[in-house]
Formats: C-alpha cells, sequence, structure tokens
C-alpha cells in the first residue's frame, strides 16, 4: 500500500471495552490500535509513531493519561492527541488545552459519535505536522514581507539621495533643507541624514552639511 493510500494510524489508549467498541464503530475507516495503559506502548511508541492518539485520563493500573501528555508531546511533537475523558472538571479541560505540550482536542464522555469523527478529521488534516508547515510557511510570509517592505524603504532613499545630489550638483553653496523636505515629502531630519550619508561615502563636500548643525537623535519620519 502506497503512503498516500495508507489509512492513518490512530492510537487509542482506553482501559474500558465498551468504550473501545465506541471508538470502533465511529472510526471504521482508520486503522486503530489500541492499549489499556500508556506504560505499555512507551517502549515502542518512538518505533511506529501513529498519526494520532486518543488518550483516556483514567486507566488501567491507576494510571492517569495526563500524566503522560507531557512526554507523548516531547516524543511525538507533530502528533496530534485527542484527551477524551468523563473526570476532568471544567478547569482541567481548559489547562488540558493550553500550554507548548497540551493536547490539541478535548472531549467529554459520553462522546458524541459524530463529534468524534469530526475531532479527528479535522485533527488529522490540520493539526501535526500540517499545522507546523502553516506556522513555517506564515513566519517566511512574514520575514518575505519585512524583506520588501525595508528593500522598498532602502529603493525609496537611495532614490532621493540620487536626485538630491543632481541638485547640489547644479547650485553653489548649501542646500535649502527645508525646502528640500517640502520637495521630498519627508521630514527635514530625513533630509539631513541623506546629506549626512552623501558626505560619509565622498559623493559631497562635508561644507554642504557640518555635522554640528542639529541633532538627529530620533528616528526617521517620512
Amino acid at each position: 500500500m502506497t503512503e498516500s493510500a495508507r489509512k492513518p494510524r490512530i492510537l487509542i489508549i482506553e482501559d474500558d471495552d465498551w468504550q473501545y467498541e465506541i471508538y470502533e464503530e465511529a472510526l471504521s475507516e482508520y486503522d486503530l490500535a489500541r492499549v489499556k495503559t500508556c506504560g505499555e506502548v512507551m517502549p515502542s511508541l518512538s518505533k511506529r509513531p501513529p498519526d494520532l492518539i486518543i488518550l483516556d485520563h483514567i486507566l488501567s493500573k491507576g494510571e492517569l493519561g495526563l500524566d503522560y501528555l507531557p512526554l507523548f508531546r516531547d516524543l511525538l511533537p507533530f502528533v496530534p492527541v485527542v484527551v477524551v475523558s468523563g473526570a476532568l472538571e471544567v478547569h482541567q479541560q481548559i489547562e488540558v488545552l493550553q500550554g507548548p505540550r497540551r493536547a490539541h482536542y478535548c472531549l467529554t464522555k459520553p462522546v458524541d459519535m459524530d463529534d468524534l469523527r469530526r475531532t479527528v478529521a479535522i485533527a488529522l488534516q490540520e493539526c501535526g505536522e500540517a499545522e507546523v508547515v502553516r506556522q513555517f510557511e506564515a513566519l517566511e510570509r512574514a520575514k518575505r514581507v519585512d524583506a520588501e517592505a525595508l528593500f522598498s524603504r532602502s529603493s525609496d532613499r537611495l532614490s532621493r539621495q540620487n536626485e538630491i545630489l543632481k541638485i547640489l550638483r547644479r547650485t553653489t553653496g548649501r542646500p535649502n533643507i527645508s525646502a528640500l523636505a517640502r520637495q521630498f515629502r519627508v521630514a527635514r531630519r530625513t533630509i539631513i541624514r541623506d546629506l549626512l550619508e552623501l558626505i560619509r561615502r565622498g559623493q559631497v563636500d562635508p561644507n554642504v552639511y557640518p555635522q554640528d548643525e542639529d541633532a538627529i537623535d530620533d528616528p526617521e519620519n517620512p
């Protein structure tokens, strides 16, 4: 069977036989694997990771499923986890869904089969690796937008400085900074910075604008 045709594998950690029968009926389209405790699956979990984990809270041998949630998230960071339990208070359900080692969903027992099917389908499609890819793509888009904005500002500045240089070459004496600011629709301090950059690059004479004329500590204000 090819990877694209493979059924998603769901690991169900549930000690109640009747509850597991509900999962078998509701999730028959998936490849289901079941264990009754977290302890019995931990040694082999990384060797054959599931595509999704359904985790009960109250398990056999006194185990509490939520005690293992951080381990699952550390060991399988790209595998979505759906907690299903009837033993959690509202504040506990909220805590389950918070923090870097959170579960992706929390359903209460008795679980509605339609809610279960819908939650599993969304988790498989939108969470885990798909979620990480979307976050990475969003970060790359943000970086690209920032880079484009920076490039645009740099291009505008260089274009303005080239125009100022042409004006200076056609005139004698010191430039009228206020007039240049009005002409290019920028603040006076922006024109002053442009002049200082031209001076630093050796393109104009330092006497065009002596550096002790004004303080220009404020950021550029186009």
